[in-house]
C-alpha cells in the first residue's frame, strides 16, 4: 500500500505547483453605462482609450492608468498622461489608431462624444463605456463604474470614499444671510454661461448662492450684457484654462459701468469644469468667494 502512497503524493504535489505558475483566467466584468446600457467584458479591460480629457482623468482616479492606451486631446493631468498617444479631440476620433492601439474598451462622454461616432466605434467591435454627470454624486459612480470594468475596483475605494465623505462636507455646511447672487462664466466671447441643471449651477447652490440665469432652458446659454445687466451680480465668477487669474479680474475692470465694480475672481478652470473627482477642489474655490462675498469681504 504504502509503495502506492508516495507516488500519488508526488503527483497532488506537482498538480498543485502547476496550478501555482499557470495564469488564472480573469472573471468577467460589467458595468451599466449612461444609455441604460450594461457593457460585459470577459476579463477587465487591459488597453483603454478614453474620448474626453475628464475620461482620461477618471481612469488614474480608477487606479488604472497603466492601463491607458489612447487618450483625448488636452488630457493633461495627471502629467503622464500628456505622454500617451492622442486618438481624439472635440472634433474627430481616430479608429484606425484606437484598432492599432488594440483597444478592449473605449470610454465616450455623454454630452461630448456624437452618437455617430460612438455607433461607429461600436461597430468596429470595441466595447464603449457612455459616462455622464447630470449631478455631483454621478461622479462617484462613475468613478465606481471605470474601476469595476478596469477590475480596480478595490483600488479605487479610497480615492471614491475621500470624494463621497468631501461632498457630503459642503452639502451639510449651513449659509446664514442673503445668498448672494452670481454670475458664473464659461466664456467671454460670445458671453456664456451654465444654467441650475449644469455642474457648476448645482456648486452655486451648494456654496449658498444663488446662479442668476439658472433658469435658462439651455445648460450653457448665451447671454447679453443688457441681461447681465438687469441680472444684478453680487458676485463675477468664471475663467476659462488660457486665462491667468490677473487678467481676469483686469478684463472686468475694463467693462463699462456697472459691470466694472462688480467682484470679479477667476476659478481653476480644470478644476471646475472637469466631472471628476477633483472638482471638490472647484467647489471650494467657488464656497470661498461666495462666502467673502456673503461676509462683505469683497
Amino acid at each position: 500500500m504504502a509503495c502506492f502512497v508516495t507516488p500519488l503524493l508526488n503527483l497532488l504535489v506537482f498538480a498543485l505547483l502547476l496550478l501555482a505558475v499557470l495564469p488564472s483566467r480573469a472573471a468577467p466584468v460589467e458595468a451599466t453605462d449612461a444609455r441604460g446600457r450594461t457593457i460585459r467584458l470577459a476579463q477587465p479591460a487591459q488597453r483603454i482609450v478614453t474620448l474626453a480629457p475628464n475620461l482620461t482623468e477618471l481612469v488614474y482616479a480608477a487606479a488604472a492608468g497603466d492601463r491607458l492606451a489612447g487618450v483625448a486631446r488636452f488630457s493633461d493631468y495627471p502629467p503622464e498622461a500628456r505622454k500617451l498617444p492622442v486618438v481624439s479631440d472635440a472634433v474627430m476620433f481616430d479608429l484606425e489608431r484606437m484598432l492599432v492601439l488594440r483597444a478592449d474598451l473605449v470610454l465616450a462622454w455623454d454630452s461630448g462624444t456624437p452618437p455617430e461616432a460612438i455607433t461607429r466605434i461600436e461597430r468596429a467591435g470595441l466595447p464603449v463605456f457612455v459616462a455622464a454627470a447630470a449631478k455631483l454624486e454621478d461622479i462617484a459612480l462613475n468613478l465606481d463604474a471605470v474601476a469595476r470594468l478596469a477590475g480596480t475596483a478595490a483600488a479605487a475605494k479610497p480615492q471614491q470614499q475621500r470624494f463621497t465623505t468631501a461632498l457630503a462636507a459642503l452639502r451639510a455646511r449651513r449659509h446664514a444671510g442673503t445668498p448672494p447672487r452670481v454670475f458664473y462664466e464659461i466664456w467671454d466671447r460670445p458671453l456664456m454661461t451654465v444654467n441650475n441643471r449644469h455642474l457648476i449651477g448645482e456648486i452655486i447652490a451648494l456654496c449658498g448662492g444663488v446662479n442668476v440665469f439658472g433658469g435658462e432652458r439651455q445648460l450653457t446659454p448665451e447671454v447679453s450684457r443688457e441681461a447681465l445687466v438687469a441680472s444684478r451680480p453680487d458676485l463675477v465668477l468664471g475663467g476659462t484654462s488660457a486665462d491667468k487669474p490677473q487678467d481676469f479680474a483686469a478684463r472686468w475692470r475694463a467693462l463699462p459701468p456697472p459691470m466694472n465694480g462688480w467682484p470679479a475672481h477667476h476659478v481653476t478652470a480644470d478644476l471646475i469644469q472637469r466631472p471628476t473627482p477633483r472638482i471638490i477642489d472647484g467647489a471650494r474655490e467657488v464656497c470661498t468667494r461666495i462666502d467673502a462675498v456673503r461676509d462683505g469681504d469683497r
